[in-house]
């Protein structure tokens, strides 16, 4: 006799019940209506690459977390990773087809991504995510769009408590290049992304941990903690100081050019807060904050991340930035992109804790259950079944004639709308009865009337 194996799931990993597979699947077609509102197409790529089109892209820090694939026969002859992102594969997959495709480049893809890192709250080791990019503009247009499309999708799933935490890299990049630090900027950034988990001491100590000095570690701290609506008035003012402090502590050589640097990132995030407004998202939805940094290594303009103001301890649902080096790896050609990644699973994790409208605890996709009476009459319970879904109702057919009631209880704990019986009383009278299961009325109506009669009862 065998044994048998325990059903369990890996550590990183989880299921999807039918209640949630159901919140999921209408997430995804909300976030697919979004983005085809803008004019994004839908690509896809495969969940393997070759390792050499996976690493050295998102750092060393993302190279580790690359799961490696081995043919178990120990076939092929490329060394393959999954993917643990979209970005990288779009990058390969820009390179590869842009002449075909043309500039610029509007994309949307969704799928699964892989990395092998410690699981927390909302943090899987597989996921999904659902992009959006652009590609082939250094137009400051398409990074303004981009905080358009993230503001629409999270208003599109229902959320109005949300903000947009905006940050631009060559506002970093000048502060690192003025304090000396641009040969540190790995470490630097890095430790900045990690200001909100572990505080400014621990930043600091991470930071000096890796030869950067005290005196440079702080003055950047004090920028990247500055985040309101006064945050870019009061980089500006202080833009005079950093000329001043980096002339004491490096004697004055390239002083002028981390500023000038600063004042590129500055116009670009001014000119986001106006066109936002102008286009009509909320006031406030979309904040400065300076100590957002991206940990990954390519950004190099504007980059996003989105915070659910009820629960902001399970950390951005949506994140991104732009990217002007990406495809650089893949091809000669200059292909600059700006986008931003919906982290389905982790937004998935947030709606359950707060109790989402769309997390309703319905487990089937069918509104109508259509009760099996009598065996003997089940093609016309099938054939008013088909003409139901014709008319856009999605129904099930019960599969056994047992008691109605056990029939009308399975109804009830999956989540059906309503249910349609007719037993031999019913089609002698030419009629059908249906029931509304919330509400626990039930009337008969004639059989010419019911598509009519159970389109209004679902309005």
């Amino acid at each position: 006799m065998s044994t048998l194996v325990t059903p369990r799931t890996l550590s990183g990993f989880r299921d999807y019940l039918p209640s949630l597979m159901l919140a999921r699947e209408e997430v995804l077609r909300r976030a697919r209506d979004v983005y085809r509102s803008y004019g994004f197409t839908p690509i896809d790529t495969p969940a393997c690459e070759s390792l050499d089109v996976l690493l050295g892209k998102g750092g060393d820090e993302s190279d580790k977390l690359v799961y490696r694939v081995k043919s178990a026969r120990g076939e092929g002859d490329a060394e393959m990773g999954l993917r643990f992102d979209l970005t990288v594969p779009f990058a390969r997959f820009s390179a590869q087809y842009i002449n075909e495709l043309g500039t610029p480049f509007k994309r949307y893809a969704m799928g699964p991504v892989w990395r092998g890192e410690r699981p927390g709250k909302g943090r899987y080791r597989e996921f999904w995510q659902c992009d959006f990019d652009t590609i082939g503009t250094t137009s400051n247009a398409a990074d303004i769009e981009t905080a358009l499309v993230i503001n629409d999708l999270f208003t599109a799933i229902g959320f109005d408590k949300f903000e947009i935490r905006v940050n631009n890299r060559m506002v970093l990049n000048g502060l690192l290049d003025s304090f000396g630090l641009r040969d540190k900027s790995v470490v630097v950034l890095r430790a900045i992304d990690k200001l909100d988990k572990i505080g400014r001491d621990a930043v600091l100590a991470e930071m000096t941990s890796q030869d950067v000095p005290l005196m440079s570690a702080e003055s950047v701290l004090s920028f990247t903690q500055l985040r309101g609506p006064d945050a870019l008035d009061s980089l500006e003012a202080a833009l005079g100081s950093v000329k001043t402090v980096v002339g004491l502590q490096r004697g004055g050589p390239n002083v002028d050019g981390g500023p000038k640097l600063i004042e590129a990132g500055i116009a670009q995030l001014r000119e986001l807060l106006a066109v936002a407004k102008a286009a009509g998202v909320p006031d406030g939805r979309i904040k400065i904050d300076l100590s957002i940094a991206r940990g990954l290594d390519y950004y190099t303009g504007t980059i996003y991340e989105t915070f659910l103001t009820d629960l902001p301890g399970i950390g951005s649902v949506c994140s991104g930035g732009r990217y002007d080096n990406l495809a650089s790896k893949y091809t000669k050609q200059v292909l600059p992109g700006v986008g931003a990644s919906l982290g389905l699973d982790r937004l998935i994790a947030a709606m359950e804790e707060l109790k989402h409208p769309l997390l309703t605890g319905q487990s089937t996709p069918a509104q109508v259950l259509v009760v099996n009476f009598d065996a003997t009459r089940l093609g016309d319970y099938q054939r008013i079944a088909r003409a139901l879904r014709a008319a856009g109702v999605n129904v099930e057919v019960y599969p056994d004639a047992k008691k109605v009631g056990a029939q009308l209880g399975y109804a009830e704990k999956r989540g059906f709308k309503l249910a349609v019986i007719a037993g031999p009383a019913e089609f002698e009278q030419g009629v059908w009865k249906v029931k509304n299961l919330a509400k626990r009325e039930e009337a008969a109506v004639p059989e010419s009337e019911l598509i009519g009669a159970i389109q209004a009862a679902l309005r």
